[in-house]
């Protein structure tokens, strides 16, 4: 069974249609490409994932249940979470602080436990997990440090961090490469790579074709909305409706 099923799914905004009839399947510890032409609906079959809107026609089903209809935050604690293309951060919490809030998910609190100090034990769990995967990320070094004397390749790194905090099953990861050097590149790619061997899937969009091509084992590429093709990164390059759509002529 698919980890995650987009099944004929449709997403229509007043008289502009954004996804159309789009269906695809993810297996469970892949890294997964969705490309692109801007505009051909990436983020949009993101935010349908994510449960930002649900879609106006098809479904979208994650470990065998659908998820349309289901609030952003109720889709979160299924597994499925998502990093924005912009890095969003508090930027005057340390690497610490940001990471801890990603665990909020985990150590929910209500007034019994808090009168017979299970809080304090699920605050002490919470604050135990954020820093093993501040060392998993590779920022034990920074974790005193304010996001925002961070530079872009550690935002991005911290971002990531905060995702894995949640114990995510589904990664969404949007333009994490966006902005970044050859070293940053290279870095985030390694921890992409790391990510998934621990476990999580992952569903990337992006830009940067040398770093889809170098990590995603199979690449679903939309194009005006509809799903143009898919394949494996080298038939991706030699799909001749793909290098007019999307890669400029040039494969």
């Amino acid at each position: 069974m698919a980890l995650l099923e987009a099944n004929n799914v449709t997403m229509r905004f007043g008289g502009i249609t954004a996804l159309d009839d789009v269906s695809f399947s993810i297996q469970e510890g892949e890294i997964r490409g969705l490309i692109g032409p801007n505009g051909a609906g990436k983020s949009t079959m993101f935010k349908n994932i994510a449960g930002f809107y649900p879609p106006t026609q098809g479904d979208i089903v994650f470990a065998g249940n659908s998820i349309c209809g289901k609030t952003p935050h109720a889709v979160a604690r299924l597994g499925i979470v998502r990093t924005f293309q912009e890095t969003t951060l508090f930027q005057e919490l340390t690497v610490f602080e940001n990471v801890l809030v990603g665990c909020h998910l985990q150590a929910r609190t209500n007034v019994f436990s808090a009168l017979f100090g299970a809080d304090r034990a699920k605050q002490a769990k919470a604050k135990q997990k954020a820093l093993e995967v501040i060392d998993f990320i590779g920022l034990s070094d920074r974790k005193e440090q304010l996001a925002s004397a961070l530079p872009l390749g550690s935002q991005r790194a911290l971002a990531t961090a905060v995702a894995l905090a949640s114990d995510p099953k589904l990664l969404l990861m949007d333009e994490p490469f966006a902005g970044m050097n050859t070293e940053e590149t290279k870095h985030m790619m390694d921890l992409t790579t790391k990510v998934v061997e621990s476990g999580i899937t992952i569903v990337l969009v992006e830009h940067d074709m040398k770093a889809v091509m170098g990590l995603c084992g199979y690449l679903t590429v939309l194009n005006f909305g509809g799903l143009l093709a898919e394949g494996t990164p080298e038939e991706i390059r030699a799909n001749e409706q793909v290098i007019e759509a999307y890669l400029g002529g040039t494969a």
